[in-house]
């Protein structure tokens, strides 16, 4: 079984993950999968083989050398996004993309176009592989998970490739920010990881966002409409106010690059109460504790005007691991060896987000993320071409024979 075959396998197991159910795994679909995968690995003949109640999946692939050199973790995630279902995920191969339209629903119109995608245009001649345009393909991370296993594989079929001890993981809600929260790096046993949940061909990344959540409650009152005159507390006109306070520019639609936002991503109210839910990203910790105190400036505003009325809760989700990944620059140099060597040029890029491997390096293992080759995550207009999920399949490899070289 090569790596497409994994992964169009992988892709129709039902994994997406749920905030609000708040258990590990957070939804069956995700045990399911991983107790598949752990069969999976248990015939392929790995040793150390752990499947946990929380759905942390491990494994070793041991060394086929006689002396010790680190040992080398590659990890990946189960679930999918909650943003777009994951059921009944029916994906196709567009063989040698063309550079025109792809129709991936002709009855709904949902047309993938490289007037809308121009990355499209990057990948023409390769097969790509699609969805239907119901749901999310589910690369983000299957496409990872089928890398390590191929990998391994690959590595179990030609012991010329020399290696040391190689530790693979598989864990759950990522997507939901809690993938790393239960993982137990103890357990892991690596010297340092990488996680295989980028996106095109050739990413590189150890600087991710530093990352918080913000809740904002306002407590209205409630008066009939006729009679309201200095009575009511209208809280959803309360929760705008604030809304258009924050700096128009610094959202996600307006940023790129090391620009940092301010994402209004939940509104929920009538006029007795209203919620309003942040997300705060910044790469640079200092103006990311400044977007913090700003907001708690502009609750002070809004209490000043209406007296007792918002209350803000912050909860701080993970920082950017590139203060544990510098002091360790062998952990680069390695992978952009590893790529060149696959043939594949490094591109060294900041994460838009965040990663398990942000909170594990926080946790004692270093871990960048390197590209797992899929694009427009979380949506119906997912895809990711069979050549990147190749070439990242060798640069895993290529990862494990560096290392043992060097010692």
């Amino acid at each position: 079984m090569n790596v497409v075959d994994r992964f169009l396998e992988y892709v129709r197991f039902d994994t997406q993950s749920d905030e609000e159910t708040n258990l590990t795994p957070s939804t069956p679909g995700q045990m399911v999968f991983a107790q598949h995968l752990e069969k999976v690995l248990q015939s392929m003949g790995l040793s150390d083989i752990t499947l946990d109640d929380n759905g942390y999946l491990m494994a070793t692939l041991p060394s086929n050398i006689d002396r010790k050199v680190p040992t080398v973790g590659f990890i990946a995630h189960l679930d999918t996004s909650p943003d777009m279902s994951g059921h009944n995920v029916s994906p196709r191969i567009v063989e040698k993309y063309d550079g025109g339209d792809i129709i991936l629903n002709k009855d709904k119109n949902i047309v993938l176009s490289p007037s809308e995608f121009p990355e499209l245009s990057h990948y023409v001649g390769q097969d790509l592989i699609v969805t239907d345009g119901n749901t999310l393909l589910g690369a983000d991370d299957k496409a990872g998970v089928a890398e390590i296993i191929s990998a391994v594989a690959y590595l179990q079929a030609h012991p010329e490739v020399k290696h040391g001890d190689i530790r693979i993981a598989f864990n759950p809600d990522e997507e939901i920010g809690k993938g790393a929260h239960k993982f137990d790096v103890k357990h892991f046993a690596a010297d340092w990881a990488y996680t295989m949940d980028g996106g095109e061909i050739g990413e590189l990344e150890y600087e991710n966002f530093n990352a918080a959540v913000a809740r904002i409650t306002f407590t209205g009152r409630n008066v009939h409409p006729g009679y309201a005159k200095h009575k009511m507390i209208n809280s959803l006109r309360i929760a705008n106010q604030f809304v258009i306070m924050l700096p128009r520019w610094e959202t996600p639609e307006h940023t790129e690059g090391y620009e940092g936002f301010y994402h209004l991503v939940g509104m929920e109210g009538t006029v007795e109460q209203t919620v309003l839910t942040y997300i705060i990203r910044d790469h640079d910790r200092d103006r990311f504790e400044r977007r913090k105190k700003e907001m708690e400036h502009l609750t002070r505003k809004i209490n000043n005007e209406f007296p007792g009325v918002a209350t803000l809760d912050i909860q701080d989700q993970y920082y950017n691991m590139r203060e544990k990944i510098e002091p360790l620059p062998h952990i680069i140099e390695i992978a952009k060896q590893a790529m060149i060597d696959a043939d594949v040029e490094p591109k060294v890029v900041p994460i838009r987000g965040g990663t398990d491997g942000a909170q594990l390096s926080f946790k004692g293992l270093p871990c960048p993320n390197l590209f797992a080759g899929g694009l427009n995550f979380h949506g119906r207009y997912e895809f990711v071409p069979v050549p990147s999920m190749e070439k990242a399949t060798d640069v895993i490899v290529q990862i494990a024979r560096i290392v043992a070289e060097r010692g």
